[in-house]
């Protein structure tokens, strides 16, 4: 069946409707394809609605991510009145995860619900959709990758400061602000170069760094890791962020800059293990080494300020060693090992691992660690939350709450917060 495509000549007339997974990271990328000529519209339609139009048009077995993607599709098209005016963004890895088969899910879905006409572009790099209407220039990419690196920093900031803050809504005042000021250099094609972006990292880390924080007493610092969706999105999770935050807890949540190293590497190990794609390796490298670049100013940045610093990637990823084979790849893989490994060694021992019942990657990479990693550091404190339209939040935050509990116990009335 041949499908409505996105064509160049749709730019100005049709509005692209992107998914929402990360709030900073994806104002900002909104903001970048802005810039660069797209209407652009990042969805945060929420609530049961959503789960029931996915339900609607996908199995309740597929991947809860893809129900809740496409649902949210469907519920945001039922609002509107320009469904001929609009164009359907997602992205997609290429993996052997059933993420890989959402666009013809979504595909499907339209059909069904009365949508045939409205197209859908892939963002990948696998070559799984071809002539998606984007023009990918490197100006665009260099945005695209300006706004992934100020969204992790912006994130990591947040999640150390507003735990802490002495006058409540100062960190997300500041955080607002920067993505304001960004979004207006994205509009005039600055912020883009090494030294502008070394500029902007230190001003935002000495903005952070100059909140008013109650540093007196020290309160259960919570990781989370999982599904990449899941992981991520508040409408995946059920705001986990914020429920963490009520609960008196710091949250930390590993940034996207991780899963796109991952995702690079993985081009590497598929030569160095399996034989195959010399010439991706070598184009990884070089790809790893532009993202090393900025990901070094971050860490410089964060140095100058009371924040603890993330790990380099580098140092990250050989933490899984030992623990899982860097040949384990699909889903998250490796990866979501090498993050809990990581927030241990950071200080952050209590763990959430979140992923959507019946994810196999996540059920042999998360839970099925969870033994080792506790060998390795007794005192970590880790517990999966599986998510999918049947679990209820009661028992999620319950669970949760039980796992913030131990953590407390831990805590001596006389330490203090080492952020």
């Amino acid at each position: 069946m041949d499908y409505p495509k996105f064509t160049k000549d749709m730019r100005k007339t049709h509005t692209i409707l992107i998914p929402s997974m990360l709030d900073i990271h994806m104002t900002l990328f909104e903001n970048a394809l802005k810039g660069s000529g797209y209407k652009v519209e990042v969805l945060h339609n929420e609530g049961h609605e959503v789960v029931e139009e996915g339900l609607k048009y996908v199995h309740n077995d597929t991947c809860y991510p893809a129900l809740l993607v496409i649902g949210q599709f469907i519920d945001a098209l039922n609002h509107r009145e320009d469904t001929h005016n609009v164009v359907l963004l997602i992205t997609q890895t290429g993996g052997g995860c059933r993420a890989s088969n959402y666009i013809h899910l979504l595909r499907k879905a339209l059909i069904k619900a009365g949508y045939p006409y409205v197209p859908v572009v892939s963002l990948n790099a696998s070559n799984l959709e071809k002539d998606s209407g984007l023009t990918i220039t490197y100006t665009l990419i260099k945005k695209v990758a300006a706004a992934m690196t100020y969204g992790d920093f912006l994130m990591y900031l947040r999640n150390k400061a507003r735990s802490y803050e002495v006058n409540k809504g100062d960190t997300a005042k500041l955080t607002k602000k920067w993505i304001a000021d960004l979004s207006i250099q994205f509009d005039k094609n600055k912020g883009l170069s090494l030294s502008s972006i070394k500029k902007n990292l230190f001003k935002i880390a000495h903005d952070f760094d100059n909140l008013e924080l109650d540093l007196s007493h020290k309160k259960p610092q919570v990781g989370v890791v999982g599904e990449i969706y899941i992981k991520y999105a508040g409408l995946g999770n059920n705001n986990l962020e914020e429920f963490l935050v009520s609960q008196n807890a710091e949250a930390m949540v590993p940034g996207l800059y991780g899963f796109i190293f991952y995702c690079i590497y993985n081009q590497i190990y598929d030569y160095n293990i399996y034989g195959s794609g010399i010439l991706k390796k070598y184009i990884a490298k070089f790809i790893i080494k532009y993202l090393e670049r900025r990901e070094d100013l971050m860490i410089k940045a964060i140095k100058t300020t009371k924040f603890t610093p993330m790990k380099y990637f580098k140092e990250t990823k050989e933490l899984s060693e030992g623990v899982l084979s860097h040949g384990t790849k699909m889903g998250e893989g490796w990866l979501l090992t090498a993050e809990m490994m990581e927030l241990v060694e950071i200080g952050y021992g209590n763990i959430i691992c979140a992923q959507p019942f019946g994810c196999l990657p996540n059920h042999i990479c998360g839970k099925g660690v969870m033994k080792k990693i506790k060998e390795i550091h007794p005192d970590a404190n880790i517990v999966a939350i599986d998510y999918d339209p049947s679990a209820t939040r009661v028992n999620q935050e319950n669970r949760i709450k039980l796992m913030l509990s131990i953590a407390k116990e831990n805590i001596k009335p006389t330490d203090k917060a080492q952020i």
